[in-house]
C-alpha cells in the first residue's frame, strides 16, 4: 500500500528560500520562472506523473506556511 498526494503552494506567501525543494524526496518542487507579488520566484509543485507521497517534508521546511499537503483517502496498491 503506498500513500499518495500532492501538495498546494500559496505563491504569494512563498519567499522562494529553497527548502521545499532541498527536502523533496522525489523532487517534485521546482522555481517558478515567474515572480510573486512580492518579487520573488516562489516554489511550484510539478508531478505530472503523480508520484507525491505526502510526506510533508516540504510542509515541516516552510517558514512561511505557505504549503498545504493533502493525503487521498483509501488504498492504493502499488504497480
Amino acid at each position: 500500500m503506498a500513500v499518495k498526494g500532492y501538495i498546494e503552494i500559496d505563491e504569494d506567501r512563498c519567499k522562494g528560500c529553497g527548502l521545499c525543494i532541498s527536502f523533496c524526496p522525489k523532487n517534485l518542487i521546482r522555481f517558478s520562472e515567474k515572480f510573486n507579488s512580492k518579487g520573488y520566484h516562489p516554489a511550484e509543485f510539478h508531478d505530472p506523473q503523480g508520484e507525491c507521497i505526502a510526506c510533508g517534508f516540504c510542509y515541516q521546511m516552510c517558514p512561511e506556511t505557505a504549503i498545504t499537503v493533502y493525503r487521498f483517502q483509501g488504498v492504493i496498491e502499488n504497480e
